[in-house]
C-alpha cells in the first residue's frame, strides 16, 4: 500500500528542504517505499478534516490504510520499523538509533528552533537583543557535545541510521546563522547527509512544490 504524506502548499521555508515533510521524505526514499503526497494550505490545516488527523493543526501526516499518524519522529521511527535500511538488525545497535532519534528531536533541536523565534518572531521586542546571545550560548553548548561525541566519525553510531537523518535535518537549520563554521566535524556530517542520494532526490520533490517545476 502506498502511504500517503501531507506538506505545505505554499512553504514558509521556500523550498529549503527544512519544513518536517522533507524528514518524511527522506526516509521514504530511503527505504525505498513510493508515497503521494497530499498539499495543504494553512487554512485547510486548521480545519476539522485536517485536525481529524493531526489535532495541532500542522504538518506532515502519514497516511497508510487505516493507520493514521503525525508527528514527524514518530512517523519517520515507523518507517524504519516497517522497512529496512534505517535502523541496524543488532538489538543494542537499533536502540542506540532509536535513542539518537530522540535526542535530535528533544535536545539538539529545541535550542535551534528557539534560535529562529527569537530572530524572527521576537526580533522587534525590547529585551530581544539581550535574550539572543542566551539562545546562541544554548545552542553551542549542544553543538560542542555532539561535536565530541561524533568525534571523526562518518556517522553518529556505525552505519547511517534514523538517528542521523532527524539529526542532520535538525542540524540543517543553522546553515544560514553559520554557527555550523566554527564545528568543522558537523558541518562535515551534515554535508555527508545532504549527499545521499535519498536525501537528493527528497529535496528536489519538496522544492518542486515550491518553484512548481516537478
Amino acid at each position: 500500500m502506498i502511504p500517503t504524506i501531507t506538506a505545505f502548499e505554499q512553504s514558509p521555508d521556500r523550498g529549503k528542504g527544512l519544513a518536517r515533510d522533507m524528514r518524511i521524505r527522506w526516509a521514504l526514499e530511503e527505504v525505498g517505499q513510493p508515497y503521494e503526497v497530499r498539499l495543504i494550505s494553512f487554512k485547510a490545516m486548521k480545519e476539522p478534516a485536517h485536525l481529524a488527523l493531526h489535532p495541532f493543526g500542522q504538518i506532515p501526516t502519514y497516511e497508510e490504510g487505516d493507520l493514521v499518524l503525525f508527528e514527524s519522529g514518530a512517523i519517520v521511527l515507523h518507517i524504519a520499523q516497517r522497512h529496512a535500511g534505517l535502523l541496524p538488525d543488532d538489538e543494542n545497535a537499533r536502540a542506540r538509533a532509536i535513542s539518537w532519534m530522540f535526542a535530535a528531536l528533544n535536545t539538539v533541536e529545541p535550542p535551534i528552533l528557539d534560535l529562529q523565534t527569537a530572530k524572527f518572531l521576537e526580533g522587534d521586542q525590547p529585551w530581544s537583543a539581550a535574550r539572543l546571545p542566551l539562545v546562541q550560548d544554548r545552542i553551542h553548548h549542544r553543538l560542542s557535545e555532539l561535536a565530541v561525541r561524533l568525534g571523526d566519525s562518518e556517522w553518529l553510531d556505525g552505519a547511517f541510521s534514523a538517528g542521523d537523518l532527524l539529526m542532520v535535518h535538525a542540524l540543517l537549520r543553522l546553515k544560514p546563522s553559520g554557527m555550523l563554521d566554527a564545528y568543522p566535524g558537523l558541518a562535515a556530517y551534515v554535508a555527508r547527509g545532504e549527499s545521499r542520494p535519498a536525501y537528493v532526490r527528497a529535496f528536489a520533490a519538496q522544492l518542486a512544490v515550491f518553484t512548481g517545476k516537478p
